[in-house]
């Protein structure tokens, strides 16, 4: 994982904030309230009657559009590299196999011809508030087994879905997303239902409340690793309550991946910024034999002064409630344990705040 570059949110008003009109009653100028609700624009992908053969040219159209969207997306594989730009758009499979792939790594060369960089790399990168993903598979097929051999893309960390801080309000309900190193980039607050979510290193990362309820969390077998990697690796402010929160997940493994080789998570100082204390919890997850006995470890960084040093997890907030399956472990100084006290307070309107879908 590389530092991310800071996105500055453009400041600009939704076009489905509820609007007013100027109208003339009895020679006098008033202003009256638009329709707040209207019936959802529906765009169909992948038929050939709609003529929208591309989802980004549903994207295109749907920027166009004074009210809600919706685009149906046909089963099929779609190569393409997506920026979410549309407030409160729905995106929506309408039927099993929709898959969204493209393969950019952050060593390797953009059209602009500067390095993709972490931030880049997104197969899709939602940059607005309110978006809906449902039942689609979001895939990064940068090939990071060949790398870790070749090294040759000089940078394999490979986003699938990146939440932008510009969103806010992102629902992502029985979507894949899959990856190897940096599959998921959760920048800002977000609810995942259902999803089943795969890769091997630091594969859920980054600094946003962000709430995964009833997921699948898998990691990827690389052949002779001498370990399968980090799950969360949480870029939290101190001064935030919430981070990446996993209420009753399933943390599984593909085969082949050998027992005791995968860390549930590390945190991650981000540009050695000494204002961020990751934090990381699991809640009531079932959790495989793949999972270490200590469970979390240290994550380097370079301080202020350009001194390297070790954010160790008991230094960050890592924590797990309940825990159950064979990668569960006694409670010590490195599988630190919330009190119940403690766990009743990540509800999901705390967690989200205020925020459901």
């Amino acid at each position: 994982m590389s530092a991310l570059p800071v996105h500055i949110p453009r400041l600009s008003c939704s076009r489905r904030q509820a609007a007013a009109t100027i109208a003339t009653v009895g020679g006098i100028l008033t202003t009256i309230p638009a329709l707040a609700a209207r019936a959802a624009t529906t765009l169909r992908v992948g038929r050939n009657d709609t003529g929208i053969n591309t989802i980004s040219e549903a994207l295109r159209q749907a920027a166009t559009i004074a009210g809600p969207v919706e685009i149906v997306i046909a089963p099929g594989t779609y190569r393409e590299k997506l920026t979410v730009s549309v407030p409160d758009v729905v995106l929506t499979a309408a039927g099993p196999g929709v898959v969204i792939v493209y393969g950019a790594a952050a060593g390797h060369i953009a059209p602009d011809g500067k390095p993709w960089g972490t931030g880049r790399t997104g197969t899709m990168i939602v940059e607005a508030a309110g978006v809906t993903l449902r039942g689609l598979t979001i895939r990064n097929d940068f090939d990071f087994i060949a790398d870790t051999v070749s090294h040759a893309s000089g940078g394999a960390q490979a986003v699938a879905l990146s939440l932008a801080r510009s969103a806010d309000r992102v629902f992502v309900d029985r979507c894949v997303i899959e990856g190897y190193q940096d599959t998921l980039y959760v920048n800002a607050r977000s609810l995942f239902r259902r999803c089943r979510i795969v890769g091997g290193v630091d594969f859920i990362f980054g600094g946003a409340p962000a709430l995964f309820q009833n997921c699948a969390i898998v990691t990827r077998f690389v052949a002779n690793a001498l370990q399968s990697g980090y799950i969360a690796a949480p870029s939290t402010l101190a001064n935030q309550r919430f981070g990446l929160v996993f209420d009753r997940c399933h943390v599984t493994r593909e085969a082949g991946v050998p027992d005791r080789s995968a860390w549930l998570g590390r945190p991650w100082r981000a540009g050695g910024n000494m204002a961020i204390l990751g934090t990381a919890v699991f809640l009531r997850c079932r959790l495989d034999a793949h999972i270490k006995t200590d469970g979390w470890t240290a994550m380097g960084f370079t301080d202020p002064a350009g001194v390297r040093r070790m954010l160790e997890p008991q230094q960050a907030r890592l924590f797990e409630w309940r825990s159950t399956g064979p990668g569960a472990a006694p409670a010590g100084a490195s599988r630190r344990r919330l009190t119940d006290a403690e766990a009743a307070a990540f509800t999901p309107t705390a967690i989200l705040q205020g925020w459901a879908p």
